[in-house]
C-alpha cells in the first residue's frame, strides 16, 4: 500500500533533500582543507575525531571479512556441479588479479607519489618502521600466515591469519554439504548485519574525513593535495595499462577482436563508471555477453562469481593505495614484506565487493596488518569517488572478458553469433 509522503520522503534509504554519503564526504574534504589551511592549529587539534572514525573501521574489519569470505567460498560449492567451468574461471580470476596487484606494485615503486612527505609517525608505526628494516626469512613469512588462534588473530587485527582460517572454514562448510547449511545461513546473517553496521560507520565518514584532512593539511600544508592528485593520475594510468595490455592481450589469445569487444561492453562499463557500482552494470553485462556469443550457462556463472573473485580494478587500487600510505609515512618495506602484502590483499579482497566502501575496509585491514598509519585511509576516502569510478569500470570490463576466456577455453564460444552481433550493431570487426 502506497502512503502519502510529506517532506521526509526517503530517497535511496535517506530523507529527501539530504545529500548522498559521497557528496557529504566531498563536502567534508573541502571543509577539512579550508580548516587546515586557515586554522592549522585547530585542524591538528581535531585529529581525535579522525582517530575515532578509524577505530570504528577497525572494529568491523575482522568479522566482516571472515563472514563474507566464508559464505563466498561455501557458496561456491556449486563449483563441484559446474566442474571445469568453475575451476577454469577461478584459475583465470586468480591470474588476472595477481597481474593487477603486481602492476600496481610496480607503478607505485617506480613513481613513488607518496615519498618525501614525512607526515610524522606514531610510536607504533615507528616501531614497525624499525622492524621493516630487518629482513625476515622466507620461512618466517611463511609461518606467519598460519594462526595458532583465530581469536588472537582477530584481536590483533592480523587479517592474513583471519583470511587463512576463513578459507579453511569455508571449504569445510562446503564439504559437509547440507549439514553445513545452518552455518552458512548464520554467517550470511552475520554478513548482512555487518553490512548494516558498515553503513552506520560510513555515516560518520564525512566528519572523519574532514578531521583527517584538516589535521594533515594543518600539519603538512597543501602539498598533500598535489600528492593525492598524482596518486589518482597514477591509478588511471595503471587501469589503462591493464585494460590495453592484459585484457587486450587476452582478446588476441581467445581470437576475439578487441575493438569489437570494447564496443559490445561499452554500455555496462559506462554504467559502472558513472554509478561506481558493479551491481548496477550486472543486468546489462549479462545481456550483452550472451548476445556476443557466450553461452548463458557460462555467463550466468562467471559474471556473478567474478564480482567476488575477479576485481581487477579494485586489487590494482589496493596495491597502489597500501604502498602509497607506506611511502607517505616514510616506512621502508622490504621486498618480502611487499610480497606478503600482495598475498594478503589477494586473499582479503575476496567477498567484500558488495560492502559499502569495501575497498576502504580491505585497505584499513592491510594498514593495520602492517602497522601503517590509518590516517592514510581517511585521506584516501576523501578522493575515493574519483578512484572508485575507474576501478569499478575495470572490474566490469575484466569480468566480461573472463566470460569470453572461459567460453573459448570450454570450446563453446559462438563465433557466428559474435559476428552477427557485430554486424547488427555496426561495431568494428
Amino acid at each position: 500500500m502506497i502512503q502519502s509522503a510529506g517532506p521526509s520522503v526517503a530517497v535511496g534509504g535517506r530523507p529527501s533533500g539530504v545529500p548522498s554519503v559521497t557528496t557529504q564526504i566531498f563536502i567534508g574534504l573541502v571543509v577539512g582543507i579550508a580548516i587546515g589551511y586557515l586554522w592549522p592549529s585547530f585542524g591538528v587539534s581535531i585529529r581525535p575525531l579522525a582517530d575515532a572514525f578509524l577505530r570504528l573501521i577497525k572494529m568491523i574489519v575482522a568479522p566482516l571479512i571472515f563472514s563474507t569470505l566464508v559464505i563466498g567460498i561455501a557458496g561456491a560449492g556449486d563449483l563441484r556441479s559446474v566442474g571445469r567451468i568453475g575451476l577454469k574461471a577461478i584459475l583465470y580470476f586468480e591470474a588476472a588479479t595477481t597481474i593487477a596487484l603486481f602492476l600496481g606494485l610496480a607503478l607505485i615503486n617506480i613513481f613513488k607519489p607518496g615519498a618525501g612527505l614525512g607526515v610524522g609517525l606514531t610510536s607504533d608505526t615507528t616501531a614497525v618502521a624499525s622492524m621493516a628494516r630487518n629482513q625476515q626469512g622466507a620461512w618466517d613469512l611463511f609461518l606467519h600466515m598460519f594462526p595458532t588462534s583465530v581469536v588472537d588473530a582477530m584481536a590483533r587485527g592480523d587479517i592474513l591469519q583471519v583470511v587463512i582460517f576463513a578459507t579453511f572454514f569455508g571449504v569445510a562448510v562446503s564439504a559437509i554439504g547440507e549439514k553445513g547449511r545452518p552455518v552458512h545461513d548464520l554467517l550470511e546473517s552475520v554478513a548482512l548485519a555487518m553490512f548494516k553496521v558498515t553503513g552506520y560507520v560510513m555515516a560518520c565518514a564525512p566528519l572523519g574525513v574532514c578531521a583527517a584532512v584538516a589535521a594533515t593539511v594543518g600539519g603538512s600544508g597543501l602539498s598533500v593535495l598535489v600528492t593525492l592528485g598524482q596518486l589518482v593520475l597514477l591509478m588511471y594510468v595503471g587501469l589503462l595499462i591493464f585494460a590495453v595490455v592484459v585484457i587486450g592481450g587476452m582478446s588476441l589469445v581467445v581470437r576475439v577482436p578487441f575493438l569489437s569487444f570494447l564496443a559490445a561492453v561499452r554500455q555496462p562499463v559506462l554504467i559502472a563508471f558513472t554509478t561506481a557500482s558493479s551491481e548496477a552494470a550486472l543486468p546489462k553485462a549479462l545481456e550483452v555477453m550472451e548476445r556476443f556469443g557466450v553461452p548463458k550457462k557460462i555467463v550466468s556463472f562467471v559474471l556473478p562469481t567474478g564480482y567476488s573473485f575477479n576485481l581487477d580494478g579494485s586489487t590494482l587500487y589496493l596495491s597502489l593505495a597500501s604502498m602509497f600510505v607506506a611511502q607517505w609515512a616514510g616506512v621502508e618495506l622490504t621486498l618480502g614484506q611487499q610480497l606478503m602484502m600482495m598475498l594478503t590483499l589477494m586473499l582479503a579482497s575476496k567477498g567484500v565487493a558488495g560492502v559499502p566502501r569495501g575497498a576502504l575496509v580491505v585497505l584499513t585491514a592491510m594498514l593495520t596488518q602492517f602497522g601503517l598509519p590509518l590516517e592514510g585511509a581517511a585521506l584516501l576516502l576523501g578522493i575515493d569517488q574519483a578512484m572508485d569510478m575507474g576501478r569499478t569500470a575495470l572490474n566490469v570490463l575484466g569480468n566480461c572478458m573472463a566470460t569470453v576466456v572461459v567460453a573459448r577455453w570450454e570450446g563453446e564460444f559462438d563465433d557466428r553469433r559474435m559476428k552477427a552481433y557485430v554486424a547488427a550493431t555496426g561495431t568494428v570487426a
